[in-house]
């Protein structure tokens, strides 16, 4: 079994969970997610199966749609509506406020991310030293806003958003950076993923579809990286890239490819910067692995 699943999460369980299920649908161990939905969130969560799984530092770097609702008045420690409330305003930005001040967040910018993340700090996770009460500082991040759309009011200082971004955001810190430039604060009340690179939200399957689906579910790995430029390699070559053996090969250098040879898939290749072809992922799915 090689390939990925297109899941989607519901609001209430983490990502880890969903691993955990699909293991136990396909009964084998090598599956993980490709890039963490917190608990509250829902929607998109790509999930490798086999060699797929070597994928994960490719995937992230996928481009994110997000829907999320902010609540102006207020923030909590995690900056989700699951956190302790630290902070409150009367200060509450209008509708038309709040649109004008979006053209300010759409380009490149630096993003702080939120304490209560992923972040690795010294071997450990950031979540983990805020919760035991730790002191630490995270470095800004730079990151990509495409676009950041306010869709509509949905409650007394709650506002529906769509945002369109690049790996590496953080959605909440998105919801406080904006109430900061509004003269307020804000809390995300809840994020849905549309879109994680290639997969989309139409597309996903709930856990209980999956297990109806079983291995109809299951995209397999060449069609999910049909969008990278492809090299079909001459026979000749077969036995070395079978090997793992490098050579040189004449390609744009540090570019990602996907490498077939005799109607084969290997999986993704690269040219370094001397001009020598290696297998940068290998993805073949075969018994010799």
């Amino acid at each position: 079994m090689n390939g990925i699943i297109n899941v989607y999460k519901p609001s209430g369980c983490t990502s880890q969970h969903i691993v955990s299920a699909i293991r136990k649908i396909f009964a084998t161990k090598e599956v993980g997610h490709m890039g963490t939905l917190d608990p509250q969130g829902e929607g998109v969560l790509p999930v490798g199966i086999g060699k797929s799984t070597r994928l994960f530092d490719v995937m992230l770097r996928k481009d994110k749609v997000y829907e999320a609702t902010f609540k102006f008045g207020y923030e909590t420690d995690t900056l989700d509506k699951d956190g302790a409330i630290v902070s409150q305003t009367h200060i509450l930005p209008s509708y038309e406020e709040i649109k004008k001040a979006l053209p300010f967040f759409v380009g490149e910018i630096d993003q702080l991310p939120p304490k209560y993340s992923a972040k690795n700090i010294n071997g450990k996770r950031a979540y983990d030293l805020a919760r035991a009460g730790f002191d630490f500082q995270l470095k800004p991040s730079r990151i990509m806003i495409y676009s950041f759309e306010l869709i509509k009011n949905i409650g007394e200082a709650e506002y529906l958003f769509k945002i369109h971004c690049s790996a590496g955001t953080y959605i909440r810190s998105l919801c406080r950076d904006l109430a900061k430039h509004l003269g307020s604060q804000a809390t995300m009340t809840s994020i849905k993923r549309l879109k994680s690179g290639e997969f989309d939200i139409e597309h996903s399957y709930s856990i209980d579809e999956i297990r109806e689906l079983k291995t109809n579910a299951v995209i397999p790995v060449e069609q999910v990286l049909a969008g990278f430029p492809c090299v079909e390699f001459p026979p000749e070559m077969y036995k070395k890239i079978s090997c793992g053996v490098a050579f040189p090969y004449n390609y744009d250098k540090n570019k990602l490819f996907t490498v077939y040879c005799v109607n084969e898939f290997f999986g993704l290749g690269m040219v370094d910067d001397v001009g020598i072809f290696k297998i940068k992922t290998y993805l073949r799915d075969n018994i010799n692995g």
